[in-house]
């Protein structure tokens, strides 16, 4: 049996479902597996989610469809909603209403998936690893103003004259993080994988 995981992008797919894995192996009786599936986008996930996690959810080998994605750039939000508790809250209740099934769930990254990077300044490259361990004790506050792609993207920049790159840098990057750093400095990253953990061992792992 395997989670579902519904991601927006190439990084995600290629980096996230080893991330979460790592964490959750340790903690069960056997491995379990994390299929990702990648979307052009959050627009193309919001539209499809109902579709294609009703198709999941008929088969038996699946413990549940969960999907990711950054809290900074869809606007699916309500105006009312501008705080990112808000946000996560409505969003959450929203596209889970939209799938209406017991095995569906929704999470978002706080701010982006990059905020669970900053948890940790010693993966980062030596230029940078001071300005990190300024933002490292509330990675998740890490905001709309300046989110953290964009925040990584100016920091490699300045010290290593180079942008940042989502794929070939985060993918390095996520392999060196460990998710116990992560899952004590981000509430909502640590929602996500106590779910997760309470899900598989329902499920017999």
């Amino acid at each position: 049996m395997a989670f579902i995981l519904f991601v927006e992008g190439k990084t995600e797919k290629t980096a996230i479902a080893e991330f979460l894995k790592r964490w959750l192996d340790t903690r069960l009786s056997k491995p379990v597996g994390i299929k990702p599936v990648k979307f052009e986008g959050w627009a193309e996930l919001v539209k499809d989610l109902p579709k294609k996690a009703g198709l999941y959810l008929q088969k038996n080998d699946v413990i549940a469809v969960i999907s990711i994605m950054d809290l900074y750039g869809p606007t699916i939000y309500t105006s009312k909603k501008t705080k990112a508790r808000d946000r996560y809250k409505w969003g959450k209740q929203h596209l889970e209403s939209k799938v209406n099934k017991d095995r569906y769930f929704h999470f978002f990254a706080v701010h982006e998936f990059e905020a669970w990077l900053f948890s940790d300044p010693a993966i980062f490259p030596a230029e940078i690893k001071k300005t990190i361990s300024s933002l490292n004790k509330a990675p998740e506050d890490i905001d709309d103003d300046t989110p953290p792609a964009k925040r990584l993207n100016k920091l490699y920049q300045n010290t290593t004259g180079r942008n940042y790159k989502k794929i070939t840098h985060g993918k390095d990057l996520f392999k060196k993080l460990d998710p116990n750093i992560a899952y004590e400095k981000c509430p909502y990253f640590k929602e996500l994988l106590d779910k997760m953990l309470d899900l598989a061992k329902a499920a017999g792992y």
